[in-house]
């Protein structure tokens, strides 16, 4: 039975919580795992820092808590017993959590509505910084060691998200982590860690034949080991294209652009009541590298100007997807929704309440990531509410910002015990005066 509703995904939850390798012994098991995992997930889930202790204070004075209520929280640790316990598990075994709730989002015909060019799959890519300190390390962090001798150490990850041109939402998917990897001695980078992902991710992603996808990346990914490597797991892709660091690229773009040959199309569209001219210049077959073997891509690029005649936007991309006339626009629109990973995942986590980049525990072996993936599939879940809940979805537009809905939540959790999550959406309904609960319409 696939995900339908909160109670439902946190129970999955649990089951594969209670799974995670337990490396305690004795007298030290006086929590489950279970409880241990779910504790630090709800704070990431409602963005409270205090609420366990909020939900401790409220088990001595009403005999009762959310954390049990609505987490299934049958006993809250200490945040230290918490730390401690989790070091030893890695984020991946957190990842069938992801695959379940994209699983429900996909049977439920939410993924079908997420398409770009051709009709694909497009999956932005792109790594996160979620950790650094000039004191704070482990085994598995990051190093930056500048010129005055400081070393800046760090975690960061490369977080895959299906994107559409027009949705807000980004779906995410499973991340991978940037660390370092046994048998190399070069520092583990953002380009090895994506390569990782297409290698041992990529195939869960096309759910039919071949090219059922479309990446898309920044301009870091637009080189040929990459391109090659999407292209050999069955995908298509599109990424940013910038001259100064694809020169030989630009002296073919030049020269037939100096001979006529750039293709051209202009378009004059409507955007939030202002007309813009859209002007698109493309080619096909245009080698990527110097030399013999380079990979040959299809280039275009994409100018927007306002009434004035004033440059809004400009961008390039080079594409495996053979270019024309009547897919350039659409093409150029699903290259510009990877920014929705910027705003709608990695920028959230990081500034809409969730604070990826605070330090909930570094731990000395896998802490840090677990918490971060934790992080992200707590923003995954309210994702999943938002397509899957009527009561959730119709609060959310009621109210006036995200952080007006958190703030409420924090509030009424810290004060009431509700027996489910659905009997406080329920709740905020009734005291909102919509959907079951909104006024009945008074006769002229």
């Amino acid at each position: 039975m696939s995900l339908r509703h909160f109670d439902q995904l946190i129970g999955r939850l649990r089951q594969r919580l209670a799974a995670f390798p337990d490396r305690r012994t004795g007298l030290n098991k006086k929590y489950t795992m279970a409880d241990i995992a779910l504790s630090a997930f709800s704070v990431f889930y409602t963005q409270c820092p205090s609420f366990l202790a909020n939900q401790k204070a409220m088990q001595q004075n009403k005999g009762q808590n959310n954390a049990q209520t609505l987490f299934q929280i049958e006993q809250i640790p200490t945040d230290n017993h918490v730390r401690h316990t989790l070091d030893d598990v890695p984020p991946e075994e957190l990842y069938p959590v992801y695959d379940e709730i994209y699983g429900a989002l996909h049977e439920h015909g939410v993924v079908a509505t997420f398409r770009g060019v051709g009709g694909t799959t497009a999956i932005a890519m792109d790594g996160t910084w979620y950790f650094e300190s000039e004191k704070i390390h482990c085994p598995n962090c990051s190093r930056i060691e500048h010129q005055s001798g400081q070393i800046t150490h760090y975690h960061s990850a490369v977080t895959p998200v299906i994107v559409a041109p027009g949705l807000r939402h980004a779906i995410a998917l499973r991340p991978e982590f940037i660390t370092p990897q046994d048998g190399h001695n070069k520092q583990d980078c953002e380009t090895a860690a994506a390569k990782r992902w297409l290698d041992k991710e990529g195939a869960r992603y096309l759910p039919g034949l071949n090219h059922n996808a479309t990446l898309l990346g920044d301009d870091l990914y637009a080189h040929q080991p990459f391109c090659r490597r999407a292209l050999i797991n069955g995908y298509h892709f599109i990424f940013t294209c910038k001259p100064d660091s694809h020169t030989h690229l630009y002296q073919w773009v030049n020269l037939l652009a100096s001979d006529g040959a750039l293709h051209t199309v202009t378009m004059q569209v409507e955007n939030k009541g202002h007309w813009e001219t859209h002007t698109y210049r493309y080619a096909n077959g245009v080698p990527l590298v110097e030399g013999e073997g380079a990979l040959m891509v299809n280039w275009c690029e994409v100018g927007i100007t306002d009434k004035a005649g004033k440059v809004r936007y400009h961008n390039a991309y080079i594409t495996d997807w053979k270019i024309s006339d009547a897919n350039v626009a659409g093409l150029v629109a699903t290259g510009r929704a990877r920014w929705k990973i910027e705003n709608e995942n990695n920028n959230t986590l990081k500034t809409k309440g969730y604070h990826l980049e605070h330090n909930f525990g570094h731990g000395k072996k896998h802490l840090s990531s677990l918490l971060a993936a934790m992080n992200m599939l707590a923003l995954l879940t309210h994702t999943f509410l938002a397509f899957r809940d009527e009561s959730y979805r119709l609060i959310r537009a009621t109210l006036p910002t995200r952080q007006t809905f958190f703030d409420d939540v924090r509030a009424l959790l810290r004060y009431m015990c509700f027996p489910s999550w659905a009997a406080m959406m329920d709740f905020m309904m009734r005291g909102l005066e919509i959907g079951p609960y909104a006024p009945a319409p008074q006769d002229a």
